[in-house]
């Protein structure tokens, strides 16, 4: 080769490329390729010399002039006894955020109360469906009231064995029988889904329980089996109860 020393092989172990064009690092003065010029690329171990971050308040967020070789924890202690401009009375946070959503109502609560049907946070006054103008159609029940139809449904099956027996007459058709089931049911339970109906001052789960006791007025005016109720009276009591 006419120019022997024309270029430098990269410090790289892994790579010990030779480059016309060598690139040198500035913490540890090694020479690299543009590959492993970086210092994360070859792992410099001077990296910290030239890494330098500029500390920051962590009260007024104003950046803070370190000296060389000073400790910047101690710098920051000296800022915040001494120069910090951070004044807590003016940075006080509000505690009552959540604002009813209830057009006229300027209430701001601690904590949302979010309303089962529209999904809207309002305050204590308008947390009720009936008490704000709620945008859903649907009627949505309580767990007490869902954990009442999935009793509905299991005593259906029990109550078709004594409404079945051969002392009742036309009971023995399967169709018939499925029929006075349904109607039974939506008797019982016909009006649960109308709660959300009654007065304003009561409860979900009062008001719930006041559709269960007129269901099982209805039920007892309109009932015609002749021999002892058994276990759906027992069920509509427990019912009731809860």
């Amino acid at each position: 080769m006419e120019l022997p020393d024309l270029g430098k092989h990269c410090s790289e172990r892994t790579c010990k490329q030779l480059d016309f064009l060598p690139l040198k690092c500035k913490a540890c003065e090694q020479v690299f390729c543009k590959d492993h010029i970086t210092y994360s690329q070859h792992k410099c171990a001077s990296a910290y010399k030239k890494d330098v971050q500029v500390p920051v308040c962590p009260l007024c967020n104003t950046p803070i002039a370190v000296r060389k070789g000073e400790v910047p924890d101690k710098a920051v202690g000296e800022h915040i006894d001494q120069k910090c401009k951070y004044n807590p009375s003016q940075h006080k946070q509000k505690i009552f955020t959540n604002k009813c959503l209830n057009p006229g109502c300027k209430k701001r609560e601690l904590i949302k109360m979010m309303c089962d049907q529209c999904q809207g946070n309002f305050c204590i006054k308008h947390r009720h469906p009936l008490d704000h103008e709620c945008s859903s159609n649907g009627h949505r029940l309580s767990k007490a009231g869902c954990a009442a139809i999935m009793r509905a449904q299991d005593s259906l099956k029990t109550s078709s064995k004594v409404v079945s027996e051969p002392t009742m007459e036309g009971s023995s058709n399967p169709q018939t029988q499925q029929n006075a089931n349904a109607s039974w049911l939506k008797k019982m339970f016909g009006d649960i889904f109308q709660v959300d109906s009654l007065q304003n001052e009561l409860t979900e789960d009062a008001a719930l329980q006041r559709a269960l006791e007129l269901s099982l007025e209805e039920w007892m005016r309109n009932c015609s089996i002749t021999q002892p109720l058994g276990k759906e009276l027992v069920f509509t009591e427990d019912v009731v109860k809860t």
